[in-house]
């Protein structure tokens, strides 16, 4: 159905959605088979979001002359660029948007680009002009309540739309089929047949009312009608079907705002507190002197209220005692869950004292003044102020007394803070050093359970060279002005040096990248290639060539990353993949580049039959080139323990055409749970298969290797 546009002008509202993977796993690189790459359980969270952000659309907006249609990863969105390049502008207009404290609005003299700004000025006021445009998807779970409700079908691919513009007003687009409503409205008891009749001949809510008004009623006939009309006048969007109105009802709750976050926010080591109350009575007297709350202000304040503290507590009347012990409960706090992420140091701990310094300069010689200060118990107990330690622990500590102080807010005003906020961090762990800048990862990781996560960076090390697919491109071009992309094809060196840099750390630690390289998926396919390239070798077949090295690159969003890196690069690259009956749509952009041939792009399905060698025929894996014995021999073994005596033969197994499928399709029917998740570890089949004697081996799945291992060969040779 076409999308159907309701306008609803006024200030900032909410918007948000995205598609969220069941489960998902990244595997770092493995330099041996036998080491058992770690799996990253990050995708495997249980997801609190209802609602999940997949795309927004920014611009025109400072240096984004025209619309950047950016998407968005259901978990962590990374934004590389070199500085100036546009990344902050990009988090700031989303940050305006839908601002999570409601403090941020668009400003067009400030925020419209200067080159034209005149113009746009003058039809501002009658046709302001659209600056961000998101686009979001509910879950499973709030689909199913939707339709459940409201008596609609949304699919999985349902998404909607909400579009910001330089008023500080939004467009609403959702677009629901209303015939699902039709039939179940049809079937309400009690209704005479002619008022079925003209149910079940109306299209709409509204045509079925004018159908209503124009026969004769019954009782509960008209008793109906009037709740539809009830229906009909409540909503607000008159030229758009009911039900697009309701369902927009049921999502708008749920829409995500956004935080954000910059060095300006971090706590400093003092401050005076009779200086802090005048300013915050000044601003509340006169909002035009806003400015003389500055970000620093601002982060005290977060602490104080985080621990329960009013600025006129410091009044004489509270003890110095109570004021010092609530505000050293809230860092003991803190501190501890820096110290869960923060490895560099775990002596450390933050110490709070209140006390007043006549001796000091003005304003600290004017009552109490707030202290932070840094202990070193590695150090006997030493204490620095707290502006003066390593600015990376600042950083950290500084951030998490500001989000613990916005998710006390939000909630005291009713606002899910635990999931309905997106984090927008701008530079973060810039002064970490390499390490803590992974451990800085994790606790991002961790942020993401709860929370959509988008950070800018042009550190190598604040980029996850197993997670390439979540990076995002941020280019300032002469002429143009700033873009975001996907496509590392066409960036300038200087913009991607960090994904290189990030990819070439996790080589020299884990892998030998040689002249030519085979990429795989994962290292599942890692040790059946080589084992079976090793068993061909014995026997004086075909194997891979032994200066061919076999690049696990983490699954298939990382394929074309990796490809335009190593490329890049002057190296020869082949592809192996699975396939699922059409090409990725990543790698045929790549193609039509040519930045990879398409001669380069092998699958498993061009060699599961030797009389069709080449052709991309029906949907396979990698396991689909041994026969079907002995994959099942390969799992059986591998599970046996988990089987318990119970052994899958080939006349057990559905009807399908990827054995892997197919066995978790038997397991599933079986309830046999080989894991929590569901289906089964394909890596431990793919390990206990390097421990199969040759000899066991059948002749027809040696020959779809050897066919396929002598295509790679041709290929790079």
């Amino acid at each position: 159905m076409p999308k159907i546009e309701a306008n609803v002008i006024g200030p900032n509202h909410n918007a948000v959605i995205t598609h969220i993977p069941d489960r998902r796993k990244t595997i770092s690189f493995g330099l041996e088979l036998e080491i058992a790459c770690a799996t990253l359980n990050y995708f495997s969270l249980a997801w609190k979001m209802l609602v999940i952000l997949t795309k927004a659309a920014v611009g025109p907006y400072r240096s984004i002359n025209t619309s950047q249609s950016v998407a968005i990863d259901p978990y962590v969105t990374v934004l590389v660029g070199m500085n100036e390049a546009g990344k902050t502008v990009f988090l700031k207009a989303l940050h305006k948007s839908h601002d999570a404290l409601g403090v941020e609005s668009f400003n067009p003299t400030d925020d419209y680009p200067r080159r034209n700004l005149t113009a746009y000025l003058r039809k501002h006021e009658t046709e302001p002009e659209r600056v961000v445009e998101f686009t979001f998807q509910p879950t499973k779970a709030e689909r199913e309540s939707i339709n459940k409700s409201l008596h609609t079908q949304l699919g999985e691919n349902f998404t909607f739309t909400v579009t910001h513009n330089y008023g500080n007003g939004r467009s609403i687009y959702v677009s629901a089929d209303e015939a699902p409503v039709m039939e179940e409205l049809a079937k309400t008891p009690g209704l005479s047949s002619d008022a079925v009749k003209a149910l079940s001949g109306s299209a709409s809510i509204r045509a079925a009312y004018t159908s209503l008004s124009q026969i004769n009623l019954t009782d509960v006939d008209t008793e109906f009608a009037e709740e539809l009309k009830k229906r009909i006048d409540a909503s607000p969007w008159k030229n758009s079907p009911i039900t697009h109105y309701e369902v927009w009802l049921k999502l708008s709750p749920l829409v995500p705002k956004f935080l954000y976050f910059s060095d300006y926010d971090l706590l400093p080591g003092k401050i005076n507190l009779a200086d802090l109350r005048s300013r915050l009575a000044t601003v509340k007297s006169d909002p035009t002197k806003k400015a003389l709350i500055e970000p620093k202000h601002l982060s005290i304040l977060a602490l104080l209220r985080i621990a329960g503290v009013e600025l006129d507590d410091f009044d004489g009347k509270t003890t110095y005692e109570e004021m010092r012990a609530k505000v050293e409960g809230v860092s003991i706090n803190l501190t501890d869950k820096v110290l869960e992420f923060w490895k560099q140091n775990e002596d450390l701990e933050v110490e709070v004292d209140i006390r007043p310094d006549s001796t000091d300069f003005t304003p600290f010689d004017n009552g109490p003044n707030l202290y932070l200060r840094i202990k070193n118990r590695r150090h006997r107990g030493v204490t620095t102020p707290f502006d003066q330690r390593s600015r990376g622990f600042i950083w950290f500590f500084s951030f998490l007394v500001w989000f613990d102080s916005v998710q006390a807010q939000l909630a005291s005003s009713g606002v899910s803070a635990s999931s309905d906020l997106i984090l927008l961090l701008d530079e973060p762990g810039l002064a970490l050093h390499a390490l803590a800048q992974e451990d800085f990862l994790n606790y991002i990781d961790n942020l993401s359970q709860n929370h959509q996560v988008i950070y800018t960076t042009h550190s190598p090390f604040m980029v996850r060279s197993d997670r390439l697919n979540q990076v995002r491109i941020v280019e300032d071009k002469p002429d143009v002005g700033t873009t975001v992309s996907e496509n590392l094809s066409g960036s300038d060196p200087r913009t991607i040096f960090p994904l290189q840099a990030a990819l070439g750390w996790n080589v020299a630690q884990n892998l030998f990248i040689s002249k030519t390289n085979l990429l795989v998926e994962g290292v599942s396919e890692l040790a059946y290639l080589q084992t079976m390239s090793a068993i061909l070798d014995a026997s004086g077949d075909t194997s891979l060539d032994s200066h061919t090295t076999i690049v696990p690159v983490g699954g298939l969003n990382n394929v074309a990353t990796f490809t335009s890196l190593l490329g890049a690069n002057g190296l020869s690259v082949a592809l192996l993949l699975d396939f699922s009956g059409r090409q990725d749509q990543k790698l045929e952009s790549l193609i039509h580049q040519k930045l990879v041939q398409k001669k380069a792009v092998f699958n498993a399905s061009q060699f599961r039959d030797l009389k069709t060698l080449g052709q991309d025929t029906i949907p396979s894996d990698i396991e689909d080139l041994f026969s079907i014995k002995t994959y099942l021999s390969c799992f059986n073994k591998a599970f046996a323990k988990q089987l318990a005596g119970t052994v899958i033969e080939e006349k057990d197994l559905p009807q399908g055409d990827r054995i892997v499928q197919r066995i978790e399709q038997l397991l599933k029917a079986r309830n046999i749970e080989l894991r929590p998740s569901g289906g089964f570890n394909h890596y431990t089949v793919a390990a206990m298969f390097t421990t199969t004697p040759a000899a066991k081996v059948d002749a027809a799945t040696k020959s779809r290797f050897a066919a396929l291992f002598k295509a790679v060969n041709n290929y790079l040779q």
